[in-house]
Order: C-alpha cells, then sequence, then structure tokens
C-alpha cells in the first residue's frame, strides 16, 4: 500500500471517528440527562457534534465515544463534566442581569422582609442564587442587599451561591472581574463595593473582603435527591436554568426549591420562564418573581 493510500486512509478514519454517530447521541443525550437534567432532542446532535469537536482537540481525543467514556470515569466527572455542560447550555451571566429584578426585591420584597423580621427572631435574611456560575449575580444581590440592610441596625442578610461547575465556583471565590464585566454596576456601587486593580491587574476589578465574606460558594447538582442545605431559604433566585429542563424535571425541581423555602419565600425565575401549570403553590407578585402561598 502506498503512503498516500496510508494517509488517504488515516484521514478517512480520523473524520469516521469525528463522526457523532446516532448510538453515542444518544448515550450522550441520557448521560446528559441523568447528570443534570438537560433534555436534549434529535435536532441537537449537530449543535454537540460541533461543540463537543473543541473538547476532543483540547484533549487530543480520537473519538466521540472516548470523550464520553473519559467524561463517565471519576477523573473525567471531576474535571471535565463541567465543560460538557456548558457544552449543552448557554453559560450566561452579568452584574445586574434583568435588571427589573433588583427594583421588585428592593421596592417590593425586601420592605415585605423587614417588617417580618423587625417583629420576629428571624434577623437574618437567607438568600440562595442557584446556578450562580462566575458570581456576577451573588455579588449582586450582596451589593443590593448590603446597601439597604445599611439602614436597619440589627438585621442582617447571607448568601449561598451553587453550581454544579468547580471552575466557575473557583472564579467567583477569586471575585476578580474586568472593567468590561462590572460595567453594568452604578458608580456609587462600584465605588463602594469594588476594589480598581494595580500593575498586572490594571484594567480589572476585585470585590471588597466585607462582600465577599457575606457569600458562601459551594458545589451543587440540582439532580442531587437531597440539597444538602441545613437553613430554610427566604429568597431563591434560579433564573435562566429551567429552560433547559423538561416538563418532569421542572416540576421535580421546584418541589425540591418549594420545600427549601421559609414561610412566604420569593422565588425568581428568568424572564423567559414561567411556572404556569407547574408551581401552583406560588403566586406570581411580579415579572418572572412568586411568592410561597
Amino acid at each position: 500500500m502506498t503512503n498516500s493510500a496510508n494517509q488517504g486512509t488515516a484521514a478517512e478514519w480520523s473524520a469516521q471517528a469525528r463522526t457523532l454517530s446516532d448510538r453515542d447521541f444518544n448515550r450522550f443525550s441520557a448521560f446528559i440527562y441523568e447528570a443534570c437534567g438537560i433534555k436534549l432532542s434529535p435536532i441537537k446532535k449537530t449543535m454537540l457534534s460541533a461543540r463537543l469537536q473543541k473538547r476532543l482537540r483540547q484533549l487530543q481525543l480520537d473519538s466521540f465515544s472516548a470523550y464520553l467514556d473519559y467524561v463517565l470515569s471519576p477523573d473525567g466527572q471531576a474535571k471535565e463534566l463541567c465543560h460538557m455542560i456548558d457544552v449543552v447550555s448557554t453559560n450566561k451571566t452579568d452584574f445586574f442581569r434583568e435588571e427589573k429584578h433588583f427594583e421588585v426585591m428592593t421596592n417590593l420584597v425586601l420592605p415585605d422582609y423587614v417588617q417580618r423580621m423587625t417583629h420576629s427572631n428571624h434577623k437574618t435574611l437567607r438568600v440562595w442564587s442557584a446556578g450562580c456560575s462566575s458570581g456576577e449575580e451573588p455579588y449582586t444581590l450582596a451589593m443590593v442587599l448590603d446597601d439597604y440592610f445599611s439602614r436597619y441596625p440589627g438585621l442582617d442578610y447571607a448568601i449561598l451561591a451553587t453550581d454544579i461547575c468547580t471552575e466557575v465556583l473557583a472564579k467567583a471565590e477569586e471575585a476578580i472581574y474586568s472593567n468590561e464585566v462590572v460595567a453594568p454596576v452604578a458608580p456609587l456601587l462600584r465605588n463602594k463595593y469594588l476594589m480598581k486593580g494595580k500593575g498586572a491587574y490594571k484594567g480589572f476589578h476585585r470585590v471588597v473582603p466585607e462582600l465577599r465574606r457575606k457569600v458562601v460558594f459551594r458545589r451543587l447538582n440540582f439532580m442531587d435527591r437531597d440539597f444538602g442545605i441545613d437553613q430554610k431559604m427566604d429568597l431563591i433566585f434560579c433564573r435562566n436554568v429551567i429552560i433547559y429542563f423538561d416538563r418532569k424535571t421542572q416540576c421535580a425541581l421546584f418541589e425540591k426549591f418549594y420545600r427549601q423555602f421559609s414561610p412566604k419565600g420569593y422565588l425568581f425565575t428568568g424572564h423567559s420562564e414561567t411556572l404556569e401549570g407547574i408551581g401552583d403553590r406560588m403566586e406570581r407578585v411580579a415579572a418572572a418573581v412568586y411568592r410561597c402561598r
């Protein structure tokens, strides 16, 4: 066999190995659904193939089967699962994203809680940023809450921020963001809660230590049977997450959220999401904002 024939055969084998077969797509779909609740329809096959190609090249794997075998291994579960999830979902977050939510929180939700907390032993508002990604959402919450509660001595807040991906959690704990990323933060809040970087960190900001201490980050998978969270939550922000889940998974997730709430707790969802037909034990009080009945 000639060298050119050898090269042609190798090229054909490589192309074949990098083609996502129906069998492998079904394996990926089943695993992704079981691991994180995201349902992939057959029309997503081309998208999944194109996006996973980058991971195959980066890991120097020559087939989708080899990649899935790696993800299923203990090492892959720890290091690669979050990359796969990023591939099949849109990991977008910003400071003050969907800004109307923070207006509702300041004008409706927090006055309600201040009135309740003033006349009870419940002096710490507990907030959960569920699906916090790289930290912009929980730090936005911390800015709003810190600024608001500064007017009410004796009242406090605590934020739990969770995500399935350990890499974005590490970035969130570092709390360093570029000038472009912090641009949505109002100048008054930026001067109060963000430190300008110098030297090698010029062009970056870091969240002040006082605010970082208010946020606890931990890994959590919504598919876990039990969230393992001891405290009841007054506010849960779970925005732009359930759009990736089928109805069965959405219902199961909101049932677990409901059990996690303190009485009359508030849930914030993405503006493209709705609890209609799912959360009948929660009433809508504003756009994408619900309160436990």
